[in-house]
């Protein structure tokens, strides 16, 4: 059911660095909106970062491809509308870009350190590598971090197969973790079942945020945060309450959010990942959300918001 329609390239030579004239409506700035296929209804890409808007468009340069964006557009954005994935954890386009996982790092012309190609804007003639043996080998580092204080159950976690974590350790290149788990860890954080239709389990938790923003700005509730500090940071309910208890709504924000198997439906827990999915509309009344059912066999194991859904936008 796939409709991905790929990005080009780069943007005609008649597209003056740094975008057009700012009118709105000079040709070249028409030449490089035309340039850039629009986004199949079927397209499931993460961006990273949301999209956009400006009147100018900004020419950059990624691993020595030139590539035409609006201005305000993310390097991390810019990038995957290139065709270049750059690894990521705690970035998705639902959401404002956050910068904690350290996984996105880039190397920029000009200027020093290593910023998170999430948070970092494009700029007009910026010249940016994604793809180093320094970045390839601070990303590993990172992950092997993050490894160091998760369960080694992925043949027997629910989310094996859809999980963003265990997808970042196969493209960094992890194989192996220096730090063993003698020291302090979260391997037996108790796990919170409270909820009917899906469980928290703190052991999981990477601290990537994505669901603390997704309860407030998709959803609006404000019902989690992020409790304690540094290394007893975690995920909290209201006041570390369990989720029945909180202020929580059950709206699954929370739980499309998450990259790993901290939050997780019960449903898949019990029936194990979706084989396949038929995009459909909720007919509960006559707003149109547009639904992913994702199935095994003729069994629905889960309904996801469609992220490309008009009405919905992802959430409902």
């Amino acid at each position: 059911m796939s409709d991905v329609l790929n990005s080009p390239a780069g943007a005609p030579k008649e597209v003056p660095l740094g975008g057009g004239c700012g009118s709105g409506n000079c040709a070249c700035k028409s030449q490089a909106q035309a340039q850039r296929a629009p986004r199949s209804f079927f397209d499931d890409t993460d961006y990273g970062t949301p999209a956009r808007h400006a009147d100018v468009d900004v020419t950059l340069e990624i691993d020595g491809q030139a590539v035409t964006v609006p201005a305000g557009t993310s390097v991390m954005r810019a990038a995957v509308e290139a065709g270049v994935n750059v690894p990521k954890l705690c970035a998705t386009d639902s959401l404002e870009p956050f910068g904690s996982c350290r996984l996105c790092l880039v190397e920029i012309e000009g200027k020093r350190g290593y910023p998170a190609s999430c948070t970092t804007p494009v700029e007009a003639g910026m010249k940016v590598r994604t793809q180093t043996d320094r970045l390839q080998s601070l990303r590993r580092n990172v992950m092997e971090l993050y490894i160091s204080d998760h369960p080694l159950d992925c043949l027997t976690c629910p989310a094996n197969g859809d999980c963003e974590l265990q997808d970042m350790a196969g493209v960094t290149g992890l194989r192996e973790v220096r730090y063993g788990f003698d020291g302090a860890n979260h391997l037996k954080d108790k796990r919170d079942e409270s909820n009917p239709y899906f469980t928290y389990d703190p052991s999981k938790c990477i601290v990537c945020n994505r669901c603390v923003r997704a309860c407030e700005e998709t959803q609006g509730t404000f019902a989690l945060t992020i409790a304690g500090r540094g290394f007893e940071s975690r995920v909290a309910a209201s006041e570390n309450k369990p989720f029945m208890e909180s202020e929580c709504v059950s709206c699954g924000a929370c739980v499309a959010a998450c990259p790993t198997a901290t939050l997780q439906e019960k449903t898949v827990i019990m029936l194990g990942q979706a084989e396949h999915s038929v995009v459909t509309t909720c007919a509960y009344c006559g707003v149109g959300c547009s639904f992913k059912a994702e199935m095994k066999g003729n069994e629905v194991v889960r309904m996801v918001p469609h992220k490309n859904g008009q009405a919905n936008e992802g959430h409902a």
